[in-house]
């Protein structure tokens, strides 16, 4: 009979290993885009912030979803008109 440390280190049936491994490798992809956006659109107090706070993805989440600054700049903008092509004179002579 196995009382004590051994249950305290693997708690979970065998079963239940892979969603933890699954759940916790979401929540890091969660975690480092939300911290990736924050850095790069350089919201620092954001970045702070998903960094030390561990909500389970919540706090990730609603930062992607309503403080993200630049999902309005995802939008595709349109493109330039193309320069107007040189053409050579019709008076020129070949040489």
């Amino acid at each position: 009979m196995h009382h004590g440390f051994e249950n305290m280190l693997f708690p979970f049936p065998l079963i239940g290993l892979p969603f933890l491994v699954i759940l916790a490798i979401g929540l890091v992809a969660v975690k480092g885009y939300a911290l990736w956006h924050a850095a790069r659109n350089e919201q620092k107090w954001w970045f702070v912030f998903l960094l030390i706070v561990n909500g389970l993805g919540i706090p990730e989440l609603v930062y992607l979803v309503w403080f993200r600054a630049d999902k309005q700049a995802a939008k595709v903008a349109p493109a330039p008109a193309p320069a107007p092509a040189t053409t050579r004179g019709t008076d020129t002579e070949e040489v």
